[in-house]
């Protein structure tokens, strides 16, 4: 304990600063109103002075307020990485227990069949989520074009692409891993199937119907059906 020490008394209510001893055991305490008390030592204790000795509140505030940011972005970016948690499907079809996956794609003009755009969905026709890839051949490789989970008896848009970018298309590879949240299922074993489109529908205005899925007009292609990949050797055959 020494002069200038800020003190608040142990048997009753007040204090103040220490402003001088007389002797070794009686402290001498300036209160608020400017008055010496004198106190004995042992009936005083020091309190910690809370403000840190800098010269300045702006220097004692400048070297936490970047550590203190930093700690809350990084607990935000903590909290927006966390695994989506999926809601069990209240409600379920009996032939959803099989697994059906489609790859559906819709012209942006039907009546302009001839130069439009196209966007492309997955559809899970199912009681299970599914992990999708859709993956395209790129010379002696495969370029990843998409991967998200299809949730169950639901549709997901994959893409859109232009005209120029359906050549890309003519050797796809789909991977699926299928799985029900929150509830036993039956295990389902991972599947990898590659399909060749026969890219001359996307000119074929008769092609391209509504029907369950959608009711725009679209043209869909079996990935898996009643649990099995429908694969294709070479270009599926155009039956219209």
């Amino acid at each position: 304990m020494k002069i200038g020490d800020k003190v608040r008394f142990l048997s009753e209510v007040g204090g103040g600063t220490v402003s001088g001893f007389q002797g070794k055991n009686i402290v001498l305490v300036e209160d608020a109103d400017g008055f010496e008390i004198p106190m004995q030592v042992k009936d005083v204790i020091v309190v910690p002075d809370a403000t840190p000795d800098l010269s300045t509140e702006e220097e004692v505030r400048k070297p936490l307020s970047k550590p203190i940011s930093r700690k809350r972005e990084e607990d935000e970016e903590q909290e927006q990485e966390k695994p989506t948690t999926f809601k069990p499907v209240p409600l379920e079809r009996r032939e959803g227990e099989r697994l059906n996956l489609y790859l559906s794609f819709l012209p942006d003009e039907v009546k302009e069949i001839s130069s439009t755009g196209f966007e492309s969905y997955l559809v899970n026709d199912s009681n299970y989520y599914m992990q999708v890839s859709l993956l395209s051949a790129e010379g002696a490789g495969w370029r990843m074009r998409f991967s998200g989970i299809v949730e169950p008896n639901s549709k997901l848009f994959v893409e859109a692409f232009d005209r120029q970018e359906v050549n890309d298309l003519e050797h796809l590879c789909i991977q699926a891993i299928a799985w029900k949240q929150g509830k036993p299922f039956q295990l389902k074993p991972a599947i990898t199937t590659e399909l060749r489109l026969n890219l001359t529908k996307f000119y074929k205005l008769h092609v391209f119907r509504p029907n369950e899925f959608f009711r725009e007009p679209n043209w869909t292609e079996d990935i898996i059906r009643d649990d099995k990949p429908v694969r294709s050797a070479w270009s599926i055959s155009d039956s219209e």
